[in-house]
């Protein structure tokens, strides 16, 4: 299941990458429209200016903005920022591998094949979304 850090995250960038002009989104702006709770919301956007998504810039009309365009953002590394590995067991993960302690073969691991199938999917469904997308999605 998806965090609601991640859930807020995803809903705060989309909030400001639907902003004209890139201007600068104030925390509590972003709070109120998304009605998410102003100090966890604060975290998580100091969180993705540290990864590099956002830029912040104090005093007045400051607030949160985007550093790249939002057809540059791409959805998975939105994810592994915020929620981490994409796989959902660690013998299947691209960029977190770690081989289970009770399985024997990979090979023969039923669970194994599985979770590479679910991983793959995810990973396109991610890989070709956006930031930009979900911007015109919730306009729709």
């Amino acid at each position: 299941m998806l965090s609601k850090k991640t859930k807020y995250g995803i809903k705060a960038l989309a909030f400001i990458a639907k902003q004209p002009g890139k201007k600068p989104v104030q925390t509590s702006e972003i709070a109120r429209s998304e009605n998410i709770s102003q100090k966890f919301l604060e975290s998580i956007l100091l969180e993705l200016r540290k990864s590099g998504f956002l830029g912040a810039k104090k005093g007045k009309g400051g607030g949160y903005y985007l550093i790249k365009e939002p057809e540059e953002i791409k959805m998975t590394a939105v994810i592994r920022v915020l929620e981490g590995p994409i796989a959902m067991v660690p013998c299947v993960s691209l960029n977190y591998y770690e081989k289970c302690d009770d399985c024997p073969s990979e090979e023969t691991c039923s669970v194994h094949s599985l979770m590479i199938q679910v991983r793959d999917s995810t990973l396109k469904v991610l890989g070709e979304n956006t930031l930009a997308d979900l911007a015109v999605k919730e306009q729709e």
